[in-house]
This record gives structure tokens, sequence and C-alpha cells, in this order.
């Protein structure tokens, strides 16, 4: 009886391509992550409503004397270095989209050296089947500086009207776009910041400083010195967060050609950043205690 050869059925197209059914697996099981996180972070938050509504009323009187500055300063001099009310209005609102996006997203990396170095937090991360920077971004929420998304998306619409800018789709969806790039600025500059905390370990880190130089960005970087703009805009990007796309708005030519750059420079800081915690948490060798 001659042996028979049997043939193995056909393969599933997905299971012929199982990379990219993990990919895909993988993305919905962050978002899924996510949305657990961050709603479950939310009924935590707000079931404390005294406290919740006294930070948020914090953060609206923060924001509001931000923008009293402006005012203020523009009662004095009706224009700054060629840049008048409305158009730093306009600036000022637009940095507060990517600003309020980062804030979201920014306690634990503020806190991050004290939180998880020094009390040795990260070994309960670490434990997890999940990245550590996912669990260390989106474990909690600043969720009361949603406000300043709203708010400057408002001061934009109210500025634009006074300049008389006509929106279309292309500039609703560039807007998006630069708003997303500079929240991703800001995140991974703090992101790297964190990471020092792997080889220095110190409480408050040394993130204040480099947290002051965004109010720098809420102004025409002409106004600065040469270094200043230099700074701002090839050493620590915050530039690229906010003026340059909104100097594009604004068809300001000197500066506009610059914007284009800004989801490169955004996909650049996160690179880094990704690469230099990937390098530090290796590193990590806990608390010992």
């Amino acid at each position: 009886m001659s042996a028979r050869t049997i043939e193995p059925a056909p393969t599933p197209f997905r299971e012929r391509n199982p990379a990219r059914g993990g990919i895909f697996r993988e993305i919905y099981r962050h978002l899924a992550l996510l949305s657990a996180y961050f709603s479950q972070y939310a009924k935590v938050r707000v079931s404390y409503r005294g406290d919740f509504f006294i930070s948020l009323a914090t953060s609206i009187a923060a924001s509001a004397f931000s923008l009293g500055f402006v005012v203020v300063l523009f009662q004095k001099a009706p224009q700054l270095k060629g840049w008048r009310f409305e158009e730093v209005l306009f600036l000022y609102g637009f940095s507060m989209i990517p600003y309020g996006l980062f804030n979201v997203l920014s306690l634990n990396l503020y806190d991050f050296g004290n939180t998880y170095i020094m009390e040795g937090k990260f070994d309960r991360v670490l434990l997890r089947p999940i990245s550590s920077l996912f669990q260390v971004l989106f474990e909690v929420f600043r969720i009361e500086s949603l406000q300043e998304i709203v708010t400057g998306s408002l001061i934009v619409w109210y500025a634009s009207r006074h300049l008389q800018i006509h929106w279309s789709a292309l500039d609703v969806t560039m807007m998006f776009t630069w708003a997303l790039s500079g929240g991703v600025i800001y995140v991974s500059v703090f992101l790297l910041l964190s990471t020092f905390s792997f080889w220095f370990e110190d409480r408050i880190g040394i993130h204040p400083p480099f947290w002051n130089l965004i109010a720098f960005g809420r102004y025409p970087l002409s106004i600065y010195s040469g270094f200043i703009q230099f700074l701002l805009s090839w050493i620590i990007p915050f530039g690229f967060a906010s003026f340059y796309p909104t100097a594009w708005m604004l068809r300001r030519a000197e500066f506009a050609r610059y914007t284009p750059l800004a989801p490169l420079v955004a996909a650049a800081c996160l690179t880094i950043a990704i690469l230099a915690w990937n390098f530090g948490s290796r590193r990590y060798t806990s608390t010992g205690s």
C-alpha cells in the first residue's frame, strides 16, 4: 500500500501575514488600554468633585492671568516688533492647544524622578506585560488641562475674525496637524529630560528651567535675540510647537518657510526620546530596598 502525501490546507490570508495582524492587534490593544486608563482615572478624579473643580478653576485662572498680561502689554505698546495685538492674540491662543495636549499627559513626566525612581514604583511598571513608557504616560491625566485646548481654540476663533482670516478645510487640517505635532514636541522634550533620572536620581529633576521656556513660544520669536531664536528653533524646538505654525497661518512669509518642518521635528524629537527611554530603562536597577 503506497503512502499518500497529504497536502496542508491553504492558510487563510490573515494567518499568512502574522506581522500585519500582530501590528493591528497591538494597536487595538493599546487603544483599548488607553481608553480604560482614561475612563478609570476620570472616574476617580471626578469622584472628588471639590478637588477637581478647584483644580479646574486654578487652571482657568492661570490661563486668564496669562491672557491678561498680553492685553496689558498691548495697552502700553500698539505693536510688538511689527506684530499687532490680534496677531499675538492668535499666537497665544494657538500655543495653548499643543500646550493643553501636553499638560494632559505631563504629570508623570514632571514627577518621574520622584515617583518612579526615588520611590521605586518603576519596579511595578516593569512587571506588567505592556510598554513601560505607555504606562508612565497614560497612568494619570491632568484632565482639567483640557480647558486649555478649548480656551485656545476660542481665542484663535476670536482673533481670526478680527484678522479676517477665512478658514478652508486645508487650513483646519493643517492647524490640527501642527497642534498635534506641537504636543508631540513638548512631550518628547520632557520625556527626554525624564530619562536623565535613570542616571541622576533627584526628586525635582531638571524640568523646571525648560518648563519656563515654553512661555517664550507664546510670543513672536522675532522679539528675542538671535541666540534665543536659535535655541528655541534648533536646540529646544519649542518654536515649531507654536510660533512657526502661527506664522504660516498669519501669512508671515519670513517665518512660514520653516512651518512644513514641524511634523519632521516632532518625529525626530519623539524618536530620540524613545531611544533614550529604552536605553535608560535597561539601565534601571531598582531601589534595592
